[in-house]
């Protein structure tokens, strides 16, 4: 049984993320959808780890994949990998310039974790541009981004961005991912 892990942030999940998680799900016997919770912050993350967890799932119901798991982790992506057993990262690339950054993460997961491999898989075109943070600034201007997030994720940037609560979980939205 090969057992693979699909680390990130998925702040928020878009299109492009369930498209590889399905694809991910096909191709292995498990896929574990892996969400980082920043309990070091390394970037700004509007959404909780929790929150991410649970629009993850819900955008993933009747999807028919039953073998994929979704939880969060912190620390190294390889001892996660590890205590799960999983022997696969699977990760995307997006265009030309995500190869240079995945190529470097791989090199450093290989050294960390010999026993590892990385399977990059390539976007779907209409994907190409999604990112986390052209979702959330889109999102953050008052933007429709219903074509590029499922509708419960569209749904909590609306209410994230259009909250009045002092108390919410939001942090400035960053310019890179």
């Amino acid at each position: 049984m090969i057992t693979a892990l699909y680390p990130g942030t998925f702040d928020p999940v878009h299109y492009g993320h369930l498209d590889l998680i399905i694809r991910g799900a096909a191709l292995f016997d498990k896929l574990i959808v892996a969400v980082y919770d920043h309990k070091i912050p390394t970037k700004s993350i509007l959404f909780s780890v929790d929150e991410r967890v649970a629009m993850i799932q819900e955008a993933l119901q009747g999807s028919n994949a039953e073998n994929i798991l979704v939880s969060s982790f912190s620390g190294l992506a390889v001892d996660f990998a590890r205590k799960m057993n999983a022997t696969v990262f699977v990760r995307g690339l997006r265009v030309f310039s995500d190869f240079e950054l995945e190529f470097r993460l791989a090199l450093a997961n290989k050294r960390l974790a010999p026993e590892i491999e990385t399977v990059s898989l390539i976007t779907q075109g209409d994907h190409s541009f999604l990112s986390g943070t052209t979702v959330r600034e889109i999102a953050s201007l008052g933007g429709d981004v219903s074509s590029m997030v499922p509708p419960n994720v569209a749904a909590a940037l609306y209410n994230q961005f259009n909250s009045n609560d002092k108390d919410s979980f939001s942090r400035p939205v960053p310019l890179r991912d």
